[in-house]
């Protein structure tokens, strides 16, 4: 039996997922640590982690992993990395990080970003990025550049959250080029590095790391990571990708049509077209997908909400540390429309479906003589599902179909009431799968390393377990509850849209 070893690099925990090559299941999988890490807010607005953080629960789930299963690590063919999207790394020329990583849902560089896209034009910034600079790594760097120069003068390479996995295994500066474009460091339409977005920063293309394909050998394990990891030395690592475009890859989301979803710390719809079709207003965003090639290109169009699952353990702390299934539970005894309590499901950062508006969390319609706790937890449940729809409704006049959405059988998706007013207010037929980000990262290290000759074959131990379809009944409740929904969010934000365009 040969293996393939998967790497979930997330801003809330490190999944590890082992994988039979034969039969391309799961036989083990470990997460680390097992309460939540912390994210260090600074400031207001601001979030950042420790990539040294990462690295050790790197080594912990992998020590849990082999007390679990005791697999013998030479047989390992390939080790696989996904990873929080959008943060920065910075690291110096003895491979020191120089401060904590800037990540996803940090907001200090939206000003940054807003200029940009006003000064370079944003008819430029579109047709060549196809999204605004506006809170990506690129404006980050801006940040850093202008606000620690310090730091920034002994900056040798910027990483993503993976690319520091990767180099910490490897001891290779690399990225791919999606990697790049979820930065704003890519031209799709010149098919090179952002140098305009780089010269208009004041930034050198020399801080950038080498490119490497996302299927590929990138590096082998060296001696050092070996030992701390208690692999074998000599491991390539053959894949690395950003969580969105990984979880679409982890559900075989590759060609245009089809569509991804998950509802982790943030929840994400992710859609693949093959056209540079950019929203106009930037609140959906497209990146260069995992499977792209200059002859058969392939963008994935992402819609974010960046308060989901972290609204859902703000709420567990609340109601006194509930398991969550009993969350769920409490949440299905309250009505479809939570009788009209109302909740907006944002306070975790700006927001790009608000066109990086800053916005707080609001619970609105709360009447002590009606609510309880079942309508709280009902309202946050169908808040982010509302806020979901509505970036998918952007997705839609974008040009993305989305009909049927494929989703891992984990997180937010485990709730019945999460299911049931995903599929019914956005219209959507839900496949859910037996996988996670770490499996897809396993699979794809398969590719890279040449264990499987093409996706067909990684994807052998893939099953759908649950196809959720909406009902006319329950579409015409949610569809009163969403557009009830709108009208809250319309006092937030002006310019919303107010109707779904599957009507």
């Amino acid at each position: 039996m040969k293996y393939l070893l998967g790497y979930d690099i997330g801003s809330s925990s490190i999944k590890a997922s082992l994988l039979d090559i034969n039969t391309g299941k799961c036989v083990a999988a470990v997460t680390s640590p097992k309460q939540e890490m912390e994210i260090s807010v600074p400031r207001a607005g601001w979030a950042e982690q420790r990539p040294e953080r990462w690295w050790q629960e790197c080594v912990n789930a992998t020590a849990q992993l082999k007390a679990d299963y005791g697999f013998d690590t030479s047989l390992v063919a390939g080790i696989g990395i996904t990873y929080q999207m959008h943060g920065l790394v910075l690291i110096d020329r003895a491979g020191k990080v120089l401060r904590p990583a800037i990540i996803w849902c940090d907001s200090r560089a939206v000003d940054f970003g807003n200029q940009a896209f006003e000064e370079l034009g944003e008819e430029f910034c579109l047709s060549n990025f196809l999204n605004s600079p506006g809170n990506f790594t690129a404006s980050k760097l801006k940040w850093v550049r202008e606000n620690e120069p310090e730091v920034y003068a002994q900056i040798h390479k910027i990483q993503l959250p993976g690319d520091y996995i990767a180099f910490k295994l490897s001891g290779q500066l690399q990225t791919t080029v999606s990697g790049l474009s979820e930065g704003v460091f890519w031209n799709f339409k010149r098919q090179a590095i952002a140098q305009e977005l780089l010269d208009h920063f004041g930034i050198s293309a020399n801080l950038l790391p080498e490119v490497v394909d996302t299927f590929s050998v990138q590096g082998h394990l060296t001696a050092e990571a070996a030992a701390e990891l208690g692999l074998t030395a000599g491991t390539p690592i053959s894949y690395r990708a950003g969580d969105q475009p990984n979880n679409a890859f982890s559900l075989n989301v590759l060609n245009p049509g089809e569509v991804a979803a998950t509802g982790g710390t943030s929840g994400v719809v992710y859609g693949i077209n093959e056209t540079n079709t950019p929203d106009p207003r930037s609140r959906v965003n497209s990146f260069v997908h995992v499977n792209s090639t200059p002859a058969q290109p392939r963008n994935g169009v992402l819609m974010c909400l960046n308060g989901t699952g972290i609204l859902n353990s703000w709420l567990r702390k609340i109601v006194g540390q509930l398991p969550y299934d009993q969350m769920n539970q409490l949440a299905a005894q309250a009505p479809v429309g939570a009788e009209g309590l109302v909740f907006l499901p944002f306070g975790n950062g700006v927001e790009r479906i608000l066109e990086n508006r800053p916005a707080d969390a609001e619970l609105r319609g709360l009447n002590f003589n009606i609510h309880h706790q079942s309508h709280v937890l009902r309202a946050a449940q169908e808040g982010i599902v509302f806020a979901l729809n509505y970036g998918m409704d952007i997705m839609r006049a974008s040009g993305v179909q989305v009909r049927k959405v494929r989703a891992g059988n984990a997180n937010m998706f485990l709730s019945p009431v999460f299911r049931e007013a995903f599929v019914n207010s956005g219209n959507v037929e839900l496949e859910l799968y037996n996988t996670d980000a770490a499996q897809g990262a396993a699979r794809g290290a398969g590719i890279g390393a040449g264990v499987y000759a093409s996706p067909a074959e990684a994807f052998g131990g893939l099953e759908r377990i649950l196809t959720v379809e909406p009902t006319h009944q329950l579409r015409e409740q949610y569809q009163a509850a969403y557009g009830r929904w709108q009208d809250a969010l319309s006092h937030l934000i002006p310019n919303t849209i107010t109707t779904p365009s599957y009507v």
